[in-house]
């Protein structure tokens, strides 16, 4: 079942927002733009990701050093599922922040 478009917008903005906050509350030194769905996070090593909707394709895109991921969002479980890897956004974003900052965030809820 495909997701309808305000449905998908929901949970794109209720991620980036989840993404945001568990940032904010992090000690991690990064700066934040959040720009016509686009959610930058730089990190002060110089990495970045990017998180960006793709409409057409109702999927979350990230973008790192490593890679571009495609999501599409499972209903059952409630979680971003990268396309070609079934991994989770949640458990990638864990080991990608580890190495980018040697920080372990929980990201369990995303």
């Amino acid at each position: 079942m495909s997701l309808s478009e305000a449905r998908f917008h929901d949970l794109v903005d209720a991620t980036q927002q989840a993404l945001e906050d568990l940032f904010d509350d992090s000690e991690l030194d990064l700066d934040m733009e959040n720009s016509a769905g686009v959610l930058t996070v730089k990190f002060d090593n110089g990495s970045t990701l990017i998180f960006s909707r793709q409409e057409p394709l109702r999927q979350l895109w990230l973008a790192d050093r490593s890679g571009g991921f495609h999501f599409d969002y499972d209903e059952d479980s409630g979680k971003w599922v990268c396309e070609k890897s079934d991994e989770l956004l949640g458990e990638m974003l864990e080991r990608i922040v580890w190495e980018r900052a040697g920080e372990k965030l929980d990201f369990d809820e995303i």
